[in-house]
């Protein structure tokens, strides 16, 4: 159960942040309305991918998926534009990811 969540968070961040850069790039890169297009279907997949979630409860899905996105940006930003973290930025991240942990992953007595 853990395996999949993680792995629909990780799918999440490649829909909802690829979605958002492809944008970008069409807006503020000029690379046009097809990247733009590729973007909002990106965007409209994240929709789908954050119900996945083996978890019922949104506002926990969605508090922890915060996490990620905040550190999936910054690798995201690493691998395609470049961007290098400084560390306080890879702390940042790192407490996001641990928040995440916690929101989803404690062991709860229902």
């Amino acid at each position: 159960m853990t395996i999949r969540s993680v792995l629909l968070f990780l799918l999440a961040a490649v829909t909802e942040i690829g979605g958002a850069w492809a944008i970008w790039q069409g807006v503020r890169e000029d690379r046009g309305w097809p990247w733009i297009v590729v973007g909002i279907a990106a965007l409209a997949a994240y929709g789908f991918v954050a119900t996945l979630q083996p978890d019922a409860a949104f506002g926990r899905v969605l508090a922890a998926y915060g996490g990620v996105f905040v550190a999936g940006s910054l690798a995201w930003g690493m691998v395609l534009d470049g961007y290098r973290p400084d560390r306080f930025d890879v702390i940042g991240a790192l407490l996001c990811l641990v928040g995440v942990a916690v929101i989803m992953y404690a062991p709860r007595s229902v």
